[in-house]
C-alpha cells in the first residue's frame, strides 16, 4: 500500500509520529491565532484608553497653561473657571481608572453588610434626576429581602450607570423598573459564569422599555470599549465595569433584551447571613465636613514632594498642624521622638520602609497610633504583598480633599491614643 501511495506511513510507529507532528503543528497554529487575538484585544483596549486619557489630559494641561499665561500677564479673570475645568478633567480621569480596575476586577472595594432596599430608597431622588423627566421610575423593593455584603458606593454607581443607559434607550419616554428580590442560583443557572458558586443571592433587576438590542450587540455589551454610540460619545466601559464589579463581589451579572421592547440587567450579590453593623444610609450625601476646622497634628509621610506639599497645604486649610517626612526611616525618627502626634498619614510605597512597616514600628513606640494609609496600587497588589491590615484604613489615590478630610475627622473623632510611651 505504501508503494502505491508514497506519502503514507509504512508502519504504525511512522503513523503515530506523523500524527504527533500534525498535532504539534495544529497546537502551534492555535497558539499563534490566540496570540494574534490577544494582541488585537490589547490594541483595542490601549487605543481606547489612549484616546480617552489624551482628551482628559488636554483638559488639564490646557486649563493650567491658560492659568499660567494669564498669571504672567497679571490677569486673574477666569482663573476659577480654568481651575474647575482642570478639576473636572482630572476627576473624569480618576473615574476612568476606577472603571478600568473594575473591569479587571482589581478595583479597591469596601464591602460591608448592606440592605439593598435601603440603598435603593435612599438613592431614589438621584436616580430620578439621572433618568430625566421623559421617563417614569418605578421602584419595587421586595419584602423580606436578604442582606448582602457589598460596596454600597460602587453599587450606587452601578445603578446610576444603568439608569443613564436606560435613559438613552428611551429617548421618547418609557418606564424604568428597579426591583429587588431573593434568588437561589443552581449550577445550571450559571452557564458562562465561571467561578460563580450556586447558592443564595440578592438580585437587583433594572428593566427599561427602550429600543432594546439585537443578538449581535447583546453578545458584546460586556466587552471593554464596546459602544454603539458615535465616536467620542461614551467610553464603552459602563457595562463592562458593572460586570467586573459584580464578579469581584463574588456575584454575577446577566442581561437580556428584545429589539423594540427593552432591556433587563440583573445584578446578583451573595447573601450575607449576619446583621447590619452600620447606621442607615443617608438619603442625601451633603456636606462632607471638608470646611470644618478640627485641631490635630498629622505626620505626613510621602516620597513624592509635589504630592506631599499639596496634602500638607490641604491639611493646613482644614485646621490641622503637620509634620513631614519624605521616606520611611525619617518618618520613624519622628514617631520615635517626643513630638505630639494624633495621626500618621503615610503612603504605602516608601523608600527604606514601606508604609505598613513604618506604622508597625511606630506603634511599638506609640501603642494605639491611628494610621491612615495611602496608595495608588490596586487592591489585588496590596493584598498579594501583604500590606492590607484591618486596623489601618486605606485611602486610594487620587482622592478629593473632602474625602481626605472626612476620613481624618472620622478617625480622630474619638479620644486620641497618641502619647509616646517612654522606654524607661
Amino acid at each position: 500500500m505504501s508503494r502505491d501511495f508514497p506519502g503514507l506511513p509504512r508502519s504504525r510507529e511512522e503513523l503515530e509520529a506523523l500524527v504527533a507532528v500534525r498535532i504539534a503543528e495544529l497546537e502551534k497554529t492555535q497558539a499563534s491565532l490566540l496570540h494574534v487575538r490577544k494582541m488585537e484585544a490589547i490594541g483595542h483596549l490601549t487605543g481606547g484608553i489612549a484616546h480617552d486619557f489624551n482628551n482628559l489630559l488636554t483638559g488639564v494641561t490646557g486649563a493650567l497653561d491658560l492659568m499660567l499665561h494669564r498669571l504672567r500677564k497679571g490677569q486673574t479673570t477666569d482663573l476659577e473657571r480654568y481651575v474647575n475645568l482642570a478639576l473636572t478633567s482630572a476627576n473624569r480621569a480618576a473615574s476612568l481608572t476606577n472603571r478600568l480596575l473594575a473591569f479587571a476586577r482589581r478595583q479597591p472595594l469596601d464591602p460591608r453588610p448592606l440592605d439593598a432596599n435601603q440603598l435603593l430608597l435612599a438613592s431614589q431622588d438621584l436616580l430620578r434626576h439621572t433618568l430625566g423627566a421623559a421617563a417614569e421610575l418605578s421602584l419595587l423593593p421586595a419584602q423580606g429581602l436578604w442582606l448582602t455584603l457589598c460596596d454600597a458606593e460602587q453599587l450606587r454607581n452601578a445603578l446610576l450607570n444603568l439608569v443613564r443607559n436606560a435613559s438613552e434607550a428611551m429617548p421618547d419616554g418609557g418606564t424604568l423598573t428597579i426591583a429587588t428580590g431573593n434568588a437561589k442560583l443552581a449550577r445550571g443557572d450559571l452557564a458562562g459564569e465561571n467561578g460563580v458558586l450556586a447558592g443564595r443571592y440578592v438580585c437587583i433587576s433594572v428593566s427599561d422599555t427602550g429600543i432594546g438590542m439585537n443578538a449581535d450587540v447583546l453578545g458584546q455589551v460586556f466587552d471593554p470599549f464596546f459602544t454603539t454610540k458615535p465616536l467620542g460619545q461614551g467610553t464603552g466601559l459602563g457595562l463592562s465595569t458593572i460586570y467586573g464589579f459584580a464578579r469581584q463581589s463574588e456575584g454575577c451579572t446577566t442581561i437580556s433584551s428584545v429589539p423594540g421592547k427593552g432591556t433587563t440587567v440583573k445584578l446578583y450579590f451573595p447573601r450575607y447571613a449576619g446583621n447590619l453593623d452600620k447606621a442607615p444610609l443617608e438619603a442625601s450625601r451633603g456636606d462632607t465636613g471638608g470646611e470644618k476646622r478640627a485641631a490635630g497634628i498629622v505626620l505626613v509621610v510621602e516620597d513624592e514632594p509635589e504630592v506631599r506639599a499639596l496634602i500638607v497645604d490641604a491639611l493646613h486649610d482644614m485646621g490641622y498642624r503637620t509634620l513631614e517626612a519624605a521616606d520611611g526611616p525619617t518618618g520613624l525618627q519622628v514617631l520615635q521622638s517626643d513630638a505630639a502626634l494624633d495621626l500618621l498619614l503615610t503612603d504605602i510605597g516608601l523608600p527604606g520602609l514601606n508604609g505598613k512597616q513604618l506604622a508597625q514600628a511606630g506603634r511599638q513606640a506609640r501603642p494605639g497610633l491611628k494610621v491612615l494609609l495611602m496608595t495608588g496600587y490596586d487592591a489585588n497588589a496590596i493584598q498579594a504583598a501583604g500590606l492590607a491590615q484591618a486596623d489601618m484604613p486605606l485611602l486610594n489615590k487620587p482622592f478629593t480633599l473632602d474625602s481626605l478630610a472626612r476620613r481624618i475627622q472620622d478617625m480622630l473623632h474619638g479620644p486620641p491614643a497618641n502619647k509616646r510611651v517612654s522606654s524607661r
